[in-house]
């Protein structure tokens, strides 16, 4: 069989012709019934136009009406990582919880990746420090979901070489073959662009099956790179992934927030292979 074209004039020629056919947040919004998940990269909360707003980015979140949200680039990255955003606020606004996380105490989460949630409770948090050149993490939740049930999250922030983020899906496959089977949702900025051959994201398969479609997400402004993914080990657990591009959304930081809904009545099916 022969390869998909993965060549960056490919993918954004393929990006352009699907953002005609991209419907609009409010339309999104309204047909919402089942339970959401989100990633979204705050880039520090900063914006295409230079502006650290974190007021901002708690905006498009409350756009989101999610009920998981994975966010990368949530804390500063270099000296004492120091939280980035007014949780307070997001809890009063939007009655999102962030899922608590020890070890710095004025970080956020865990290099930089937050989970926030609605009505539920916690029943595990596990960090994961992630192979590669440069230092990054994932985090592995186990939630009880009001909306969806019992629900493992696992919110991931790849890096930007190659070879590091081969070592990084294969260190997060490993993990799931050593814990015990239950629903899981993989959010994040995965930093995999190629859909080909070459891809990392074929690490997966064997965990999570075939891939959700790719859906572009960078840079916000004119989306034509896939970077941001939601996949999940059940065959059809998770629907509708789309990028959320709003006004707000595409100047709020450099990464459109990625979206999609669970079908909650195939959280028990069977796992992939």
């Amino acid at each position: 069989m022969r390869p998909k074209n993965d060549s960056l004039p490919a993918v954004f020629m393929s990006s352009l012709r699907n953002r005609k056919n991209r419907r609009c947040p409010d339309q999104i919004a309204a047909e919402q019934t089942s339970p959401v998940v989100a990633s979204y990269n705050v880039h520090k909360c900063v914006g295409r136009d230079g502006k650290f707003d974190p007021d901002r980015i708690s905006k498009v979140i409350h756009e989101l009406r999610a009920d998981v949200v994975a966010l990368q680039e949530a804390d500063s990255r270099f000296g004492e990582r120091t939280g980035l955003l007014d949780l307070g606020r997001l809890e009063r606004d939007c009655g999102l919880t962030p899922v608590p996380v020890s070890g710095g105490s004025k970080a956020h989460g865990w290099h930089g990746n937050v989970v926030l949630f609605r009505e539920g409770a916690v029943r595990d948090v596990h960090t994961v420090k992630l192979p590669g050149l440069e230092p990054r993490g994932a985090l592995v939740v186990e939630l009880d979901l009001k909306a969806a049930g019992t629900l493992r999250v696992i919110a991931a922030h790849f890096g930007l070489l190659r070879h590091s983020r081969a070592q990084q899906a294969r260190a997060l496959v490993e993990l799931l073959n050593a814990r015990e089977t239950q629903p899981t949702v993989l959010m994040g900025d995965l930093n995999e662009w190629r859909l080909g051959n070459g891809s990392s994201l074929n690490t997966f398969r064997d965990a999570f099956g075939t891939l959700p479609p790719a859906v572009p997400s960078f840079p916000s402004g004119l989306p034509v790179l896939a970077l941001d993914r939601i996949i999940a080990n059940r065959d059809g657990m998770i629907e509708k992934v789309e990028a959320h591009d709003s006004a707000l959304a595409r100047v709020a930081s450099d990464h459109l927030p990625l979206k999609a809904t669970i079908n909650t009545a195939l959280l028990d099916g069977p796992v992939a292979k």
